[in-house]
């Protein structure tokens, strides 16, 4: 049983529309319909907050339709990598690139991608470009405020551009496509450049739309460093599903970089330091960022 199949039968249950649900999820019917009618892989569970807003509608116990996902998701992946080699970027989306990048380098940094369908080059530029714009889109989705510039910036309407967001939210460098990321990258991405040299990355976005304007990325070569055994408190941490199932690589990483001197802490420390870092009241929003400078 997958997420469309749960969702039209919850539907029919309750003798309720898609555009309800559509409404209810702040999306398009388009979206619904194509989620549904299984053309739309359903989205990643932790980067959306779409399927708690179904939930509520559908009256389903809350985590049912992410748990589905998350399922169906692995299963979808496991057939893609084994079926489907990457593609070239879409002309679209390459234009975009080209567009966005400043006229000192445009015409050589063309030559390059030009020369070879999805080179390396041109699948560095993708990822920075990506990991900057969904790095904004994860902080600021659940702003309504937010979105509404954001559509209207980039000509969409409210519900289109939630839509879109989703899907970018979703994409990476080897399923970019035209209307998961360019209705957002363009009033957002202002200029790039890179020096082919290094390889180091400027990144300016539109002020209006990020708080950070200016993202910077550089590749230094430097000596190996000593790592230090990971806490044996950690480790237990880890091991037991029941503690850190469902952490996520990022805070695993996070949990990692914590430093002790003297005591070594237990895995229960581990369970209330992920809950602390989840918990939205230990940390101010961009607004409130924002207000305080």
């Amino acid at each position: 049983m997958d997420v469309s199949l749960v969702i039209r039968r919850r539907l029919k249950d309750l003798g309720l529309e898609q555009r309800g649900l559509a409404a209810a999820a702040q999306v398009t019917e388009s979206y619904v319909s194509q989620l549904l009618g299984r053309k739309k892989a359903p989205p990643a569970p932790r980067r959306t907050d779409i399927y708690d807003k179904m939930e509520v509608f559908l009256r389903l116990p809350r985590g049912e339709l992410a748990r589905l996902a998350e399922v169906q998701r692995k299963e979808e992946l496991k057939k893609k990598i084994g079926d489907n080699p990457p593609v070239p970027l879409f002309q679209e989306f390459r234009a975009l690139i080209l567009r966005k990048c400043v006229p000192e380098s445009r015409a050589r940094v063309r030559a390059i991608v030009e020369s070879e369908p999805f080179g390396a080059l041109e699948r560095l530029v993708t990822q920075k470009l990506l990991d900057v714009a969904k790095g904004v889109a994860k902080e600021e989705v659940g702003s309504e405020k937010w979105v509404r510039l954001v559509a209207r910036l980039g000509k969409r309407s409210y519900e289109q551009m939630r839509a879109v967001i989703l899907k970018l939210l979703d994409t990476d460098v080897f399923s970019v496509s035209v209307d998961a990321c360019i209705p957002f990258l363009e009033p957002l991405v202002t200029s790039w450049n890179i020096d082919l040299e290094t390889f180091g990355m400027e990144i300016v976005l539109n002020r209006k739309i990020a708080p950070d304007r200016l993202k910077r990325f550089e590749f230094v070569e430097r000596e190996p460093e000593e790592h230090a055994a990971a806490e044996p408190g950690l480790q237990e941490f880890l091991r037991d599903k029941s503690l850190s199932g469902d952490a996520t690589e990022e805070e695993i990483e996070f949990l990692k970089m914590l430093k002790f001197k003297g005591r070594r802490p237990v895995p229960i420390y581990y369970y209330r330091e992920l809950q602390n870092l989840r918990d939205p009241v230990h940390f101010r929003d961009s607004a409130q960022s924002k207000e305080t400078r």
